[in-house]
C-alpha cells in the first residue's frame, strides 16, 4: 500500500476568490476524485482550523492499493484538470508518498 500526503499553501486571492473561498473549492474538488480509479483505497482532505497555527492550508492524505493506482490517479483526466486549478491557486505544496 502507498500512502500518499500533500499539503498546499494558497495565495491570499486567486482565480477571482479569496483564499478562504478557495480553500473550500479545493477541497470539493480533491473529494470528487475518491472515487475515479480503481485501487484508491481512502482519501481525506482536511482544512486547517481557525485559530491553529499552521503553515499550509489544506492537505490530501489517502492511500492507495499499489504504485500501479496511485500512477493511474497521477495521469487520470479529473486529476489533470484539479491540477490547472490548484496550480492557479496555490503558493507553495510539499508531497511525500510511502509504503505502509
Amino acid at each position: 500500500m502507498i500512502r500518499h500526503i500533500v499539503m498546499w499553501k494558497l495565495k491570499e486571492s486567486a482565480e477571482g476568490a479569496t483564499r478562504a473561498e478557495n480553500v473550500v473549492k479545493m477541497k470539493a474538488k480533491l473529494e470528487a476524485c475518491r472515487d475515479i480509479v480503481p485501487g484508491i483505497l481512502r482519501l481525506d482532505v482536511g482544512i486547517a482550523a481557525p485559530g491553529l497555527d499552521s503553515t499550509y492550508d489544506v492537505v490530501l492524505d489517502s492511500d492507495f492499493a499499489d504504485k500501479a493506482a496511485l500512477d493511474a490517479y497521477q495521469v487520470h483526466p479529473t486529476h489533470e484538470a484539479l491540477k490547472v486549478f490548484i496550480g492557479a491557486v496555490r503558493e507553495a505544496r510539499q508531497c511525500v508518498d510511502y509504503e505502509v
